[in-house]
């Protein structure tokens, strides 16, 4: 039986118990972050949790933990849970109370963290792509904020599945913004275009190692919105999350992208990856 944390302790998965008064279960009221851990060491984990600090900050609620907390704890879950390859889940709500609108005074959040198995990222998707189709872009205006509350990006992934895509790309305003759960990235003409960080889109954490490594290797990559239009007539186009990494999208609203296959820039991100992640496993 697998360990999950919860306010203090460490206990069985199928032992941890909240209240239905909790804010987090009532309203959504919480934010949320996922920590890949290859070989047992977590990756990138500080940029996670400065982004789980922003969220809270965004959400006005107290971080209950300090970073070293934060590292102590995931070290030990990762350990109780076996090492090897996980996905980390770490929430904060903002604990139990009388169901209100307003934020109650002088409540303990709620602090809950699980691991689950990393799924291999299936070789077929970086052979051959991913599909994906473009919807409206329906979530709230504060999507640089984690927060927990996701029922509309689970509606549009929904979609997305139903219509044989593994991701939705979303369209805010005549812009591509991101995808239902990750971060985008267009190729024209060579340059990689990335939607800023603002509200509209989250700061992923891949995304800053996607930006970081092209600079590296001199591969121009532009943060600026791209156009519904600049998107249909992409070289290439793809996609990244903590959990997926980089992959491309080769198929999107039932058309080829350029050339139907992964494209050369695409590649030469992904082997600078792989390499970036052997490179922090040998540090430790």
């Amino acid at each position: 039986m697998k360990e999950v944390y919860l306010n203090g302790d460490f206990l069985p998965a199928d032992q941890a118990k909240v209240s239905v008064f909790d804010r987090g279960f009532l309203l959504g009221d919480g934010v949320y972050e996922v920590v890949p851990v290859y070989d047992g060491h977590s990756f990138q984990l500080l940029g996670h949790l400065e982004r789980l600090q922003a969220s809270l900050d965004g959400v006005r609620m107290k971080n209950p933990l300090s970073i070293a907390e934060w590292q102590v704890m995931v070290e030990q879950l990762v350990e109780r849970n076996g090492s090897g390859n996980q996905s980390l889940y770490l929430q904060v709500t903002r604990g139990v109370a009388p169901r209100e609108h307003v934020f109650p005074q002088g409540v303990t959040p709620t602090i809950f963290a699980m691991s689950n198995p990393l799924a291999p990222i299936k070789q077929e998707y970086k052979h051959n792509g991913i599909a994906a189709i473009t919807l409206t872009d329906i979530r709230w205006q504060n999507c640089h904020i984690k927060a927990i509350s996701l029922l509309p990006n689970s509606l549009l992934k929904q979609q997305a599945q139903e219509a044989g895509a593994q991701e939705a790309l979303l369209i805010r305003d005549g812009y591509l913004t991101e995808g239902a759960a990750s971060n985008a990235y267009v190729v024209i003409d060579g340059t990689i275009y990335t939607s800023p960080k603002d509200k509209k889109v989250l700061p992923g954490i891949t995304r800053e190692v996607v930006i970081v490594l092209a600079e590296k290797a001199g591969i121009p990559l532009i943060e600026q919105a791209v156009t519904l239009e600049q998107l249909k007539q992409a070289n290439e186009v793809w996609m990244s999350s903590s959990t997926k990494e980089v992959l491309p999208i080769t198929l999107l609203d039932g058309e080829r992208v350029g050339k139907g296959i992964p494209g050369p820039v695409w590649q030469k991100i992904d082997a600078l990856y792989q390499n970036y992640k052997e490179d922090i496993a040998a540090w430790h």
